[in-house]
């Protein structure tokens, strides 16, 4: 028999590792070692939750143990940079899979063993399935549209917001059924079911522009499912971590939403807003795209003496950071400054452009926050956007009617001359075009991300 008093301290001891680890993962220059603080807690909560429930045989946890781990390592090597978002979205998914699995277990326990039943534990469970549930039907959806399985543009139907009420309400009501007829286990999971139905539907209404909200909110989900499972164990690190986790997803939520000037609200149930309302882009592009070359950059670089780097999506697709980072080098080497300009909601997660900097050892104190670049660009020779479309779009400051009105964007086009590397002049995520791309002082290059930055520094070299 271990004393309880020792193991509420080893999950005090895990919870102080779990906070310390979430301000190291604050900073770039912090965040591998806070990695392994976080690691290290989690191991001790381990460690607690056996002894508390004094496990006699390990045989069926050192088998899960190996074949998650066997699978986490296939995952970490094998999975593409460019998919990490679907990657985090998935593992959300489980963390909701797992809490609903370990409290329906418990509710049938209960059943199977005759024990007698606390309202509050059994409001917990329902609570667990309600939002587990939710969490991991809602987190496959959005692993199905940034894989491209699903449609990533909104799908909406007539109807669609009275159906959300209605499973809404179908879900509150089993889950009283639950609470009142513990018993009856049938009624748990045909709550999980319900409540399947109603994660699919709020998520495949969301487009993929909003997919970096949607992950922040999915992973708070997961905390906050996990939590409520810590409450039906009576597991104290379950508690707390869930809560930190589910707090931590919420606050990232928040500042996603600032970044694009939106409401939580607007995100879940108004979409991007319609570009059918828009200018089409025949009319804003017709005879004034001016197309560019390698080795034109490469005579604007020459008398360039500072350079701001902007990375987007088509970046990460086409795995451009190192030769961007080789280009960067370059253009220091002969006196150029050249930082980096990034938006919060770049790519399809939060961070996704620090990672692919980070991934190619770009210092960090040259990756600049949009707050920090935006006053720079007016001294600025040449900033070259690679791949971003919709947080560098002029839309959002002059056009009160756009779907992205109001939304913060890179001040680029008050840079000197804005190279844009695309492929082409499709839109991006919001489906308007882009007035940048015509703009007196814009050049557009045309060529796959990471051939257009290779075959840049060539001429360069050559020039």
């Amino acid at each position: 028999m271990h004393s309880q008093s020792f193991i509420n301290l080893e999950y005090v001891v895990a919870s102080v590792l779990f906070i310390i680890c979430l301000i190291r993962l604050a900073h770039p220059r912090t965040a591998v070692r806070g990695n392994l603080i976080g690691a290290l807690g989690m191991l001790i909560a381990i460690v607690a939750t056996l002894m508390e429930k004094e496990v006699l045989r390990y045989e069926v946890i050192i088998a899960g143990m190996v074949v998650g781990s066997v699978i986490g390592l296939v995952l970490a090597l094998k999975v593409r940079m460019t998919a990490m978002p679907q990657m985090v979205a998935l593992l959300n998914g489980f963390g909701g899979g797992a809490s609903l699995l370990v409290a329906g277990a418990e509710l049938t326990k209960w059943k199977l063993n005759a024990e007698p039943t606390v309202v509050s534990q059994v409001f917990a469970t329902a609570f667990s399935g309600l939002v587990g549930s939710v969490t991991f039907w809602g987190s496959l959806v959005a692993y199905g549209k940034l894989e491209g399985l699903i449609n990533e543009k909104s799908v909406v139907f007539n109807g669609r917001h009275l159906a959300s009420v209605i499973l809404g309400l179908l879900t509150l009501g089993l889950g009283w059924l639950v609470i009142q007829y513990p018993a009856f286990t049938s009624l748990y999971w045909l709550l999980c079911i319900v409540s399947a139905a109603l994660g699919v539907l709020l998520v495949i209404a969301i487009g993929g522009a909003d997919m970096p909200v949607v992950i922040c909110l999915l992973n708070s989900y997961s905390g906050i499912a996990a939590a409520s499972t810590g409450f039906v164990l009576n597991n104290n690190g379950l508690v707390i971590a869930g809560a930190l986790v589910g707090a931590s997803g919420i606050i990232l939520c928040q500042i996603m939403c600032k970044a694009m000037n939106r409401s939580l609200i607007n995100v879940l149930f108004g979409g991007l807003g319609s570009a059918e309302s828009g200018p089409a882009g025949d009319s804003i592009y017709a005879g004034k795209i001016k197309s560019t070359s390698p080795e034109e950059i490469a005579m604007l670089f020459d008398s360039a003496r500072r350079v701001v780097i902007v990375p987007g999506y088509g970046l990460a697709v086409s795995q451009a950071q190192h030769a961007v980072r080789d280009l960067a080098n370059l253009l220091e080497s002969r006196g150029v400054e050249v930082e980096f300009g990034i938006h919060p909601v770049a790519g399809r997660m939060p961070g996704h452009m620090n990672i692919l900097l980070a991934e190619a050892n770009i210092p960090y104190e040259k990756v600049k926050e949009l707050d920090e670049i935006n006053p720079t660009f007016p001294q600025t020779d040449v900033a070259m956007v690679i791949g971003a479309n919709d947080v560098v779009n002029p839309e959002a400051r002059t056009n009160p009617s756009s779907p992205i009105a109001g939304m913060p964007i890179l001040d680029v086009d008050k840079a000197r001359t804005v190279v844009v590397v695309k492929r082409s002049l499709s839109p991006g995520f919001a489906g308007i075009p882009n007035p940048l791309f015509a703009g007196d002082n814009t050049l557009m290059y045309f060529a796959d991300g990471k051939k257009a930055i290779l075959d840049l520094v060539a001429a360069i070299k050559e020039g």
